[in-house]
C-alpha cells in the first residue's frame, strides 16, 4: 500500500493467502479427523508442506485453528432455514420431523464430521458441548415445542427427543466410526424412527360418544 492506495501487487497476494488459509484449513480438518486434536501443528504443517512457521502465520494457535474447523465442519453445516422449516405448520408433523433428518444426516454423515466429533469428545472438548447445546436450543427445543403443540402427541421430555435424534445419527457412526455396512439412502430408516417415535407418543383418541 501507498499512502491508502492499492498498489498493483497487492490483490493478488491477498488471493495467494486466502487461498493458502484454506488450504491450511482443509489440511487440518483431514489431519484431525484421521488422528484427532490430540495431533501436532508441527505434523500438521508437514502434511500439509509447509513449515510450522508458515501455518502460525494464518492461524496463531492450534485453539484457533480448531476453533476454525469448528466452525467449518459444525456450525458451518447448520442450516439456518431448518429451524422455520420446523416450526412451519402448514405442513404435517410426520413430514416435518423427516424432512428436518433427510437434510441433517445429509449435513453430517461424512467422514470428518464423524471422526472429528468422535474425537473431540473422547478428549473432553468443550467444542463438542457447544455444538450439542446449540443443537439442543436451535433445533431439538423447537421440535419438541412442535410435538406438543400437535395436541394429539403427549408433550415428550427432551430425553425423549435426544434419544430419537441419537437413534438416526448412529447410522452414520456405524458407517464412518465403526466401518459397518449401513443402507446408502438414510431416508427410509428415518421414516420408520419418525413414525415409530410419535406413535408412542401418540395420545389414544376419546371415546365415541355413546
Amino acid at each position: 500500500m501507498d499512502g491508502g492506495r492499492a498498489m498493483p501487487g497487492d490483490a493478488p497476494r491477498r488471493l495467494d493467502a486466502e487461498a493458502r488459509r484454506e488450504r491450511i484449513l482443509a489440511a487440518a480438518i483431514c489431519y484431525f479427523a484421521e488422528v484427532g486434536f490430540g495431533g501436532t501443528t508441527r505434523d500438521l504443517a508437514r502434511r500439509a508442506g509447509m513449515t510450522q512457521a508458515l501455518l502460525y502465520r494464518y492461524f496463531a494457535s492450534k485453539q484457533e485453528l480448531q476453533e476454525a474447523v469448528f466452525e467449518r465442519v459444525f456450525l458451518g453445516r447448520l442450516d439456518p432455514a431448518w429451524e422455520t422449516e420446523l416450526r412451519d405448520r402448514a405442513v404435517p408433523l410426520h413430514d416435518r420431523l423427516c424432512r428436518f433428518y433427510r437434510q441433517y444426516t445429509a449435513a453430517i454423515f461424512t467422514y470428518e464430521w464423524m471422526r472429528i466429533f468422535m474425537w473431540a469428545g473422547l478428549a473432553g472438548e468443550a467444542l463438542n458441548r457447544r455444538y450439542l447445546t446449540h443443537v439442543a436450543d436451535r433445533l431439538l427445543a423447537p421440535l419438541r415445542d412442535e410435538i406438543a403443540a400437535a395436541g394429539t402427541h403427549r408433550a415428550p421430555e427432551m430425553e425423549d427427543i435426544w434419544a430419537l435424534h441419537g437413534a438416526i445419527v448412529y447410522a452414520g457412526i456405524r458407517r464412518h466410526i465403526y466401518h459397518l455396512p449401513v443402507p446408502d439412502d438414510p431416508a427410509p430408516a428415518i421414516e420408520r424412527a419418525v413414525a415409530c417415535f410419535l406413535a408412542a407418543l401418540r395420545l389414544p383418541d376419546p371415546p365415541a360418544a355413546s
